[in-house]
This record gives structure tokens, C-alpha cells and sequence, in this order.
């Protein structure tokens, strides 16, 4: 097994000061600042990251990509100790959902649909190319909005990357879904598989879409929240 040198505690990270940290192993640092955190690599810790595996910059976030690391090395951090049995594991798991690309290159184990996140929504929105599906959506609640529906704006997908993420073009319409059929809502909402009713986009509604306000506008704007590639509308006063 390669050895490797401890390396100094992290003071600063691509997430801002670092407030915490805990060295793992030689060269791997579980770091925590005011806004964010995640897994540091030394240069040495990342020159030695498996190609499959490896993020440029030796910076993995704490939401995904911090099980890379871990991933690569876990003999390593399950021989010495540091981390249980538990935190191995999910991060097994939590790089088999949300890089199942990675972990099968890296593992040879192929990873099934309903293991991945990324797998179903990419599907999902391979499915969807070429149709409009909800990017935004406001609730009755809304100045205008009739009762019983939810106000949506579908853009179309253009293409989809290796994340799930979806590309859209400019093409955009505005709709009205019945309430409780946008509660049964897939995790992709495409319009040509749910009832609808297009309605004329006024231009109040345009800055809603990139959740801006147009100065001196009483109007309420959309604040994109949610999963990927649809956001529902909350109110910014």
C-alpha cells in the first residue's frame, strides 16, 4: 500500500475560510466553512485519485462528490479505522446514485435505474428531448391564479448531459395544470403527458423565469427551489 505524507490543515477552500477540519488520513481533509464544505485532497492524495474517480482541482463537495475520495481510498480508511463501517458504505451508495457513471468505471459493477437518481432523471429527460416540460410553477395563491390550478412555464429541452441536467432552448410557453394532477407530477414534467391548457404569457410573467423583478413592479416574482431542472414558485417580496 503507497504511503503517503500528512499535509498541512486547510485554511482556505473553493467554499471560503475553512472553520473545521479533521484529516481523515494522510492528505485527506473533511473540511467545514460558514457556507459549505467537503473532502480536500492533497496534491499527492490527488495525483493518486483513480482517473474514474478523480475532480479537477482535488476539491469534492459535501453533498456528492466528497464519496469519490472516500470511495478510492476506503481499504485504506477502513484498515486505519477513521471511518466506520456505516460511512464507508454510504459513500458506496452515495457514488453509485449520483455518479453512477464513475463508480461503474471504477468498480466494473454495473449500476441499475432504480440505484441511481441521475440514471432515472437522465432517462427521464433523454425521453423528453425535443418536448416543453415545467421549469417554474406558482400555486393559486398567485395574483390571477384561478383556484384549483398551478401556473407553470415549460421551456424546451434541447439536450441532456452526463448529470441528468438538462439544456433548453429559448422556445417557452405558459400553462395551467390542474392542481392535483401537478401534485401526481413525475419527476419530469413534460406538458404532452399532462392535461393543460396554454395560456398567453404576459410580459409580467417573462421575469419570473430568471426570478427577477423588474424595478419599481409590484409584481411577485418566481425563485427557482426544487429538484433538478424544475423549480416551484415561492414569493419574493
Amino acid at each position: 500500500m503507497t504511503c503517503f505524507a500528512p499535509s498541512p490543515r486547510p485554511s482556505t477552500s473553493i467554499w471560503g475560510a475553512v472553520q473545521q477540519a479533521d484529516q481523515l488520513a494522510p492528505g485527506i481533509w473533511s473540511v467545514m466553512t460558514a457556507s459549505h464544505g467537503g473532502i480536500i485532497l492533497s496534491d499527492e492524495r490527488q495525483r493518486a485519485m483513480p482517473p474514474a474517480l478523480q475532480i479537477e482541482g482535488g476539491s469534492y463537495e459535501e453533498d456528492c462528490d466528497w464519496s469519490l475520495p472516500i470511495l478510492a481510498f476506503s481499504s485504506e480508511l477502513d484498515g486505519q479505522g477513521s471511518c466506520s463501517a456505516g460511512f464507508l458504505q454510504l459513500a458506496r451508495d452515495t457514488a453509485k446514485c449520483w455518479h453512477p457513471d464513475r463508480f461503474s468505471a471504477f468498480t466494473g459493477e454495473a449500476v441499475e435505474e432504480n440505484a441511481s437518481t441521475i440514471l432515472r432523471t437522465r432517462k427521464a429527460y433523454i425521453a423528453a428531448i425535443g418536448e416543453f416540460c415545467v421549469t417554474s410553477a406558482w400555486g393559486d395563491w398567485a395574483e390571477g391564479g384561478p383556484e384549483g390550478k398551478v401556473g407553470v412555464i415549460a421551456r424546451q429541452v434541447e439536450r441532456v448531459d452526463h448529470l441528468g441536467r438538462p439544456k433548453y432552448g429559448e422556445a417557452e410557453v405558459c400553462a395551467l395544470i390542474a392542481k392535483d394532477l401537478y401534485a401526481a407530477r413525475s419527476e419530469v414534467t413534460a406538458l404532452r403527458d399532462t392535461a393543460h391548457e396554454i395560456i398567453p404569457m404576459s410580459e409580467a410573467l417573462r421575469p419570473k423565469r430568471a426570478g427577477r423583478r423588474p424595478p419599481g413592479s409590484g409584481q411577485v416574482s418566481i425563485r427557482r427551489s426544487g429538484g433538478k431542472g424544475e423549480g416551484k414558485g415561492e414569493p419574493v417580496r
